[in-house]
């Protein structure tokens, strides 16, 4: 007999400001003004040297899935540079959105539709365990200071989108931030959209050479880094 499909969470609660969804816990919109998709590309892709560092086996973890934007970009960019097989990709997120508002935030990058729709529509049945053109994707729930710990995963490239370290600063912490370069492959890279001086500082003590590049649109900073050789 089949399982029953688990009723979705009643998901944080959200406000809207210029088409794109704005945590009240944390006062902080899930995706800048400026065109979100291009800035994923630049922050996300860019910032780890991707696509050009694809090919089989590739894994691709993040810190905070929210509204799938990364994922998609990246199952998107796999597609385009034709690789084959598929990139493997997972997210560690304490709050999933639902999946009305997934889809709403969703919504204004048409050449994105096919991947959407697939990843709203598993998202409503409740799986988080959800395969798109391009993508075999695991979002883990939970808060990422214990999952990321217990994954046994490694990841070749971190994207590190949770909000911003002085509204959401246990996403950041140097505990987690270790953990995470412990499951980082041997030249594994991260990039991340904040610039705060702490927050590099923590990601050099735990183990990444640490890089602040132009970030996007009217954003002067962002980080990247590579894991450092023994």
């Amino acid at each position: 007999m089949t399982a029953p499909v688990p009723a979705p969470a009643a998901g944080p609660a959200l406000d809207w400001r210029d088409g794109a969804p704005v945590s009240r816990r944390h006062g902080e919109s899930y995706y800048g003004a400026a065109d979100a998709l291009a800035e994923s590309r630049h922050v996300f892709l860019a910032g780890n040297d991707l696509p050009a560092r694809f090919g089989p086996g590739f894994a691709i973890a993040e810190i905070g899935f929210g509204t799938g934007l990364n994922a998609l970009a990246a199952a998107e960019a796999w597609t385009r540079s034709g690789q084959p097989g598929v990139l493997t990709y997972t997210a560690f997120e304490i709050a999933p959105l639902r999946s009305e508002d997934m889809a709403r935030a969703l919504a204004p990058w048409p050449e994105l539709t096919h991947l959407a729709d697939a990843l709203v529509t598993a998202w409503a049945a409740g799986r988080r365990r959800i395969a798109v053109t391009g993508l075999t994707l695991d979002v883990i729930e939970g808060d990422a200071r214990e999952t990321v710990p217990a994954w046994s995963g490694r990841a070749d490239a971190w994207f590190l989108d949770g909000f911003s370290p002085a509204r959401n600063p246990e996403l950041w912490e140097a505990g987690l931030l270790a953990a995470l370069a412990q499951r980082t492959a041997p030249n594994g890279t991260f990039a991340t959209f904040t610039a705060a001086g702490a927050t590099r500082r923590a990601l050099a003590a735990a183990g990444f050479v640490v890089e602040r590049v132009s970030g996007y649109g009217g954003k002067r900073h962002m980080t990247r880094g590579r894991r450092a050789l023994p």
